[in-house]
């Protein structure tokens, strides 16, 4: 039986010995990919970062200047650790760190950058309302030039005619071979965005394909 991963109970007893984890790829490869983009943001841009989990991505964005980053995770354990990743680097917890659900956010602010690694492919394995009620939860938070920037498995994650966001390949990441004759298997880097009609469902972007990545 696979995890659920998709279960906060999955997640409560992951976290109560794993300390540090990354999903996909590293951070530092993720911010290779995200650099483009950090470089047009101001200091304060707002920042969220979904389902952070055990993660130290947090820890690279503080590095690079940003000061207004919110980490939300539905299990309350992922603070501790988050908190402690960040205190284990800097000395001390200046980031912002909140328990809640990204299908159902209510957060009193909207976000200039928004980023998940791998959180939506967990969100899909749950119940089939999960996936579409996390595009619609975290399109509200974005502000109107705002980008949410995702990384997951799948080829097909953001292939749906009802999205409320335009969405775009920006990298394909190989995952590493064990061996030669194993497939080629990528990390898909998505960037979705406000479409000028969040309700204009039938005129969905097809997907831009970008070439290969090199994985560091």
């Amino acid at each position: 039986m696979p995890p659920a991963f998709d279960k906060r109970e999955y997640w409560e007893q992951r976290f109560s010995s794993e300390t540090s984890f990354e999903w996909l790829m590293t951070s530092e490869t993720f911010v290779t990919v995200l650099e483009p983009y950090l470089a047009n943001l101001a200091p304060d841009t707002p920042i969220l970062h979904l389902g952070f989990g055990t993660s130290d991505l947090q820890v690279h964005l503080r590095k690079r200047g940003f000061t207004s980053i919110t980490n939300i995770d539905f299990e309350p354990l992922a603070v501790e650790r988050g908190q402690d990743l960040e205190r284990a680097a800097f000395g001390n917890v200046q980031m912002t760190y909140l328990v809640a659900d990204c299908t159902q956010l209510h957060l009193d602010r909207r976000y200039g950058l928004i980023l998940d690694k791998s959180t939506v492919d967990a969100v899909a394995c749950g119940v089939d309302a999960a996936f579409p009620a996390m595009m619609d939860s975290v399109a509200r938070h974005l502000t109107e030039d705002g980008i949410w920037i995702s990384i997951s498995y799948s080829a097909y994650r953001y292939d749906s005619p009802s999205l409320p966001l335009a969405v775009e390949v920006i990298a394909q990441i190989p995952v590493k071979k064990q061996k030669p004759t194993d497939p080629d298997v990528f990390t898909y880097c998505y960037l979705l965005r406000r479409r000028p009609d969040a309700h204009a469902a039938k005129d969905h972007d097809e997907h831009v394909r970008a070439p290969h990545a090199s994985s560091n």
